[in-house]
C-alpha cells in the first residue's frame, strides 16, 4: 500500500480573526506537500473547488500544482480533481494542462477527473440544470477523448452535445509518450465499478471506515477484470482517504485531536455535497456537530474512523487499510491543527510507518505507465 497527502485550501472558521487566514491556508498546504515528498509519501492530491466559502478556497489547483512541480523532487502530484465539464473547463484546455504537468514534474502528474462537489458548485456555471445526474453525461462524453487529444498527431476533432473542436493539434504532448494515469472521483459504490469497466484508478472520498473499503473494492477488483481502458493502460488503483494524526504519545495525538476543530470540516461536507446521503441525525446547515472531547475521538478511533495515535499505533491502523485491499491510503490533513502538530504527523508516519509498509520504491502508477 502507497501513502499520499489530500489537500483543498481548506480556511474554516479562522477568517473571523485573520484577515491573512486564506493566504496562510494557502501557503502552509504547499509546506506540507513540500514535507511529504521529503518524508517518503508517494502521491500529493490537490482539490479543485468552486464558490465554497470555508471549506475549499484551491480553486486554481493546476497552478499550485505547477508551482509544486518544481518544488518537490519524487512525490507525484494529482489532480484532485481538474472538472472537465464543458462550462466549467473546456476539455482541450483541460488536455493542454495535463501534458503541460506531466513536462514540469517529469512524469511525476496524475489525472484525476470527476463531476463536482454538488449544486452550490455546479449550478455556478450550468445555471438552471436541476438534475445532477445531467453531470454525468457531460464526463461520459469527455473522458475518452483526452487519451486521443494526447495520442493523435493531430487530434481527430469532436462533435458532441455539449462541446466541440475540429481537427486541430493539441499541444504539449505528454512527456516521454503516453499519458499520466487516470482516475475517477467516486462518490458512490456504482463508481467504483463504473471506473474500473474504464480502466481507471478511483479517488475514494466517499469511503468512511475501513469495513466500506471491503465491499467497494470487491466491486472495482471484480470489473477492473474486464476492462476497457479508455487510455493506454489501465491503471488498476484504489486510494481512499481518511484523516490522521500522529504524536510520538497517544495522550499528545488524542489532546490535538480533541482541540482541532474536526468537527467543522463534516458539517461543511454535508453543506455544499448536498448529492451526498446525509446520515440520520446530522445537523442541517448552518447547525454544526458538536466539537469533539477526547472520548469522542477515542470512540472515532476504536469505529476506525480516524487513525490517531503514537507511530506504533498509527502503523496499525495504517496495516488496516492494506488488509482491507486499499493500493493507496491518502491522508485528509486535519484541518484546524496547527501548522507544526500537522507537520510533525507528516514526518513520524514518514519515519516510523512508511518503511515498513511500503517498501517498492517505484510509484503504482509509474509502473502502469511504462507497462509493467
Amino acid at each position: 500500500m502507497e501513502f499520499g497527502i489530500f489537500v483543498q485550501g481548506y480556511v474554516g472558521k479562522r477568517a473571523e480573526t485573520d484577515p491573512l487566514a486564506e493566504h496562510k491556508a494557502l501557503m502552509e498546504e504547499t509546506e506540507y506537500v513540500i514535507q511529504a515528498d521529503k518524508s517518503g509519501f508517494k502521491y500529493a492530491w490537490a482539490s479543485e473547488h468552486h464558490f465554497l466559502d470555508e471549506y475549499s478556497h484551491l480553486s486554481a489547483n493546476d497552478v499550485f500544482l505547477g508551482y509544486l512541480a518544481h518544488a518537490t523532487e519524487r512525490i507525484h502530484l494529482g489532480s484532485g480533481i481538474f472538472n472537465p465539464l464543458a462550462p466549467v473547463n473546456h476539455p482541450v484546455k483541460v488536455a493542454e494542462k495535463v501534458a503541460m504537468l506531466d513536462h514540469l514534474s517529469g512524469n511525476r502528474f496524475e489525472f484525476g477527473s470527476g463531476r463536482g462537489a454538488g449544486s452550490h458548485e455546479i449550478l455556478g456555471f450550468m445555471p438552471g440544470v436541476t438534475d445532477m445526474n445531467h453531470t454525468t453525461e457531460l464526463w461520459e462524453e469527455t473522458i475518452a477523448e483526452f487519451p486521443r487529444m494526447w495520442l493523435q498527431d493531430e487530434y481527430q476533432g469532436f462533435q458532441g452535445k455539449h462541446w466541440s473542436l475540429p481537427p486541430r493539434k493539441v499541444l504539449p504532448k505528454p512527456y516521454g509518450g503516453s499519458h499520466p494515469a487516470m482516475w475517477y472521483a467516486a462518490g458512490s459504490p456504482p463508481s467504483y465499478a463504473m471506473a474500473a469497466r474504464k480502466g481507471l484508478g478511483v479517488l475514494g472520498f466517499s469511503v468512511q471506515k475501513v469495513s466500506d473499503m471491503e465491499w467497494v473494492l470487491e466491486q472495482y477488483k471484480t470489473a477492473i477484470v474486464d476492462a476497457e481502458p479508455v487510455g493506454d493502460f489501465v491503471n488498476d488503483n484504489v486510494m481512499v482517504t481518511t484523516t490522521a494524526i500522529c504524536a510520538p504519545t497517544h495522550a499528545e495525538a488524542v489532546r490535538i485531536a480533541a482541540s482541532g476543530g474536526l468537527h467543522y470540516l463534516p458539517s461543511l461536507v454535508f453543506r455544499y455535497h448536498d448529492t451526498f446521503p446525509r446520515p440520520e441525525g446530522f445537523p442541517v446547515w448552518p447547525e454544526t456537530l458538536p466539537e469533539y472531547t477526547e472520548e469522542f475521538v477515542e470512540v472515532l478511533i476504536e469505529e476506525e474512523l480516524l487513525i490517531c495515535g503514537d507511530p506504533d499505533e498509527v502503523l496499525r491502523q495504517c496495516e488496516r487499510w492494506e488488509r482491507a485491499g486499499a493500493d493507496q491510503l491518502s491522508f485528509g490533513l486535519p484541518v484546524g491543527v496547527p501548522k507544526e502538530e500537522t507537520l510533525q504527523t507528516i514526518r513520524l508516519v514518514g519515519e516510523y510507518v512508511i518503511p515498513k509498509i511500503d517498501t517498492d520504491p517505484v510509484h503504482r502508477t509509474s509502473r502502469f505507465r511504462r507497462g509493467g
